[in-house]
């Protein structure tokens, strides 16, 4: 197999292996307030510290819109604050609830619980180098893409509308 043939390989696990894993995080939300969308905003700002809406749809590929939305939601369900923003008046900052956090640790504890029966057999060096090697296609196919890839694709902006109607 040539580097071509074996990287379309790989491009071919991932779709599949992204909605399994959403349909198995999915799972586990069931019976609590947390969504998927609201999930990945609070790992990034536990990952990444306080962040503005904008900078969160940035590294979600998501729009603003689409991020405010779940923003307000997780301040609703208090998982989420805002605070002010030193650097940008108009832009407030993000950041995790106590309550926020104690909610991601035990949905993170059952997610670890998962996939530790999921990689059953899988070496942790193994699954160390194949995150690498998807970090680096990743980073060439975003170089490719070019610029524009950090902003949402317009089909995930007419989502994005439809779905605040």
């Amino acid at each position: 197999m040539n580097r071509v043939d074996a990287a379309y390989a790989v491009l071919r696990h991932v779709r599949p292996l992204h909605q399994f894993s959403a349909r198995a995080v999915s799972d586990l939300l069931v019976g609590t307030d947390l969504t998927l969308p609201l999930r990945a905003v609070l790992e990034l700002l536990l990952d990444g510290g306080p962040q503005t809406v904008p900078d969160l749809g940035r590294e979600l590929l998501v729009s603003r819109q689409g991020v405010q939305k779940v923003v307000d939601d997780g301040v609703r369900l208090g998982h989420l604050a805002l605070r002010d923003n030193p650097a940008h008046a108009r832009s407030r900052l993000v950041t995790v609830t106590p309550r926020g956090e104690r909610v991601f640790a035990q949905l993170r504890a059952a997610e670890a619980a998962n996939l530790e029966a999921a990689t059953t057999g899988i070496e942790p060096d193994d699954l160390a180098h194949c995150a690498e090697v998807l970090g680096r296609l990743t980073a060439a196919v975003r170089e490719i893409a070019g610029p524009g890839a950090t902003v949402p694709h317009p089909d995930v902006r007419a989502a994005d509308r439809a779905r605040s109607r």
